[in-house]
């Protein structure tokens, strides 16, 4: 009779390993095509930092433009490269719109790591996990960048990852705590910003069973997948500018070419304490502190409030209401969050903590309702449910996601150049975003920036050497400006090099890549001439 059962027992093992897997390949397939369907009904991406630098720098490196330009991007123009190049290749080798719709789908991947995450822990229901996926598919931020060549949305997948392995490493910790430095290290290399994670990785780790051999393991993964990542291109940079991260940390490195200041983009950042604790709540009312473009967003001011009732919950209680899995969690996001918070308080850098904010807001949800004791909320499973799902919807349907700028897909920018352009010519760029310009002008053209307020073309330095050399060559197509059509007059940068437009020539006009806005090149002469 034992063999019977034995086989019934097998027979359900596999039925359940089979039902689990096709689960799984059902969430990683509905969340691509989910991604590929926000991109298609967005348009075509053309946002600000693709016109200034994911176009260009991708472009540059496969031309060996970084000899002969001079920073058309301005400081972004030494910015890793390596992760803008799936983007590039699926924009330009594949028709619109399949290639940004399976960048998009890529992106949507993000949605399936996250329900794995609500899915690992023990408590997990239906419910729950239904409830993080909608918190998640619905961050302003988030939603923002699926289809489009930010990096952030894209870095999230190897930044949960590693904030995944490190919240289940009781098992193996060692090689979890590997991997996930492993991973998050290399997201650093590939885009700085995300070491507020590396930050707040090793802060949860703290709370662990070792948190020094943790640490350490952390660190050791971290600095192999920053190298495999960045290293390369940090030893080009600096070779080329005395600055592995040109023009970053300046002071530390000192290149001639640009102030010893520790150049930092403050323009978010909180005036003092109160008003930082009060960003989760400008948020929720609209006030878009953080990003230039308008968004709203309630699951951060939900994080706040939980998080401190649960502090007075622990405090009447004097017992710990939290599993060290969870505090780790808590602790993850906290740390990750004060050092973004910290550091530039640029919203589309928080997109890893507005996708963790799904499966935070449910955590605390059901270890609060755990802890008030005999209730109707812990009666029956069903009153949490549906005020964790009423919850959720209710984020999802508040949150007003930014828009970076798009075309419609019957518009690709395709733009006609003007016959007075079909010759190599030295272009003065006097404006940003321009640089995407470039690889629609002959190829042998050479395109200098003067109007970048962080790296100002030093005198004598390697820009300006390489300025002056340019022109003491001339291209058959003359020396022009560039300049976007209703921008301020920057034309006295031309001063410098004796130039000045050449008024008795029209100038010539490009269509710009965001809707309504025209470029404008104009002929230049020495100023000598007059």
């Amino acid at each position: 009779m034992s063999l019977p059962a034995a086989d019934r027992l097998r027979r359900s093992w596999r039925a359940k390993q089979r039902g689990n897997a096709l689960a799984a390949i059902a969430v990683v397939v509905c969340s691509m095509l989910a991604g590929a369907l926000y991109t298609l009904a967005m348009g075509e991406d053309v946002n600000w930092d693709w016109q200034n630098y994911h176009e260009y720098n991708v472009w540059a490196v496969l031309n060996g433009r970084y000899g002969v330009d001079v920073v058309p991007p301005g400081f972004q123009t030494y910015f890793n490269p390596l992760v803008y190049f799936p983007v590039y290749y699926l924009r330009h080798v594949l028709p619109a719109p399949y290639g940004l719709m399976i960048i998009g789908a890529v992106h949507g991947l993000n949605l399936a790591l996250i329900c794995l995450f609500a899915r690992l822990r023990q408590a997990a229901t239906i419910a729950s996990v239904a409830a993080v996926v909608v918190i998640a598919a619905s961050g302003p931020m988030t939603l923002s960048e699926v289809g489009t060549s930010f990096s952030d949305v894209l870095l999230a997948l190897p930044v949960i990852g590693g904030c995944l392995l490190i919240l289940v490493a009781d098992r193996r910790p060692a090689i979890c705590v590997l991997l996930a430095g492993l991973l998050i290290g290399a997201a650093v290399g590939l885009k700085l910003t995300n070491v507020v994670y590396a930050i707040g990785a090793a802060a949860a780790l703290i709370v662990s069973a070792r948190p020094l051999r943790a640490i350490t393991l952390l660190g050791i993964g971290g600095m192999a997948g920053a190298a495999l990542t960045g290293g390369v291109w940090c030893l080009i940079t600096w070779r080329d500018t005395g600055n592995p991260i040109f023009p970053l940390f300046n002071a530390l490195f000192q290149s001639s070419e640009v102030a010893g200041v520790n150049l930092m983009d403050a323009q978010f950042m909180p005036h003092g304490v109160l008003d930082a604790l009060a960003y989760p709540f400008y948020w929720l009312i609209g006030d878009h502190r953080g990003a230039e473009h308008p968004f709203r967003d309630a699951r951060f001011a939900v994080v706040m409030v939980l998080l401190v009732l649960g502090l007075w919950v622990r405090a009447r209680r004097k017992s710990a209401i939290l599993t060290r899995g969870d505090v780790q969690l808590v602790v993850l996001f906290a740390a990750s969050y004060l050092a973004w918070l910290g550091l530039f308080s640029i919203q589309r850098y928080a997109v890893v903590l507005e996708l963790l904010c799904g499966p935070l807001i449910v955590l605390l949800l059901t270890r609060l309702a755990a802890s008030t004791g005999p209730s109707s909320l812990t009666a029956s499973p069903r009153p949490l449910a549906v005020l964790t799902l009423t919850l959720a919807v209710a984020i999802a349907a508040w949150s007003q996601p930014a828009d970076w700028w798009h075309r419609p897909w019957s518009d690709v920018y395709r733009p006609k150049i003007a016959h007075e352009l079909d010759q190599p010519a030295t272009y003065f760029i006097l404006g940003k975003p321009l640089a995407y310009i470039a690889p629609q002008l002959p190829s042998q053209s050479r395109f200098y920036l003067l109007a970048d307020i962080a790296v100002p073309i030093v005198p004598g330095g390697i820009f300006d050497q390489r300025i002056r050399a340019g022109l003491k060559t001339p291209l058959p197509g003359g020396v022009r400006e560039l300049h976007m059509r209703g921008d301020p007059d920057r034309s006295a940068l031309l001063d410098r090099y004796e130039l000045t437009i050449d008024r008795s020539r029209p100038c010539v006009t490009i269509e710009g890549a965001r809707p309504g806005t025209v470029i404008e090149s104009c002929p230049l002469i020495a100023r000598t001439a007059h």
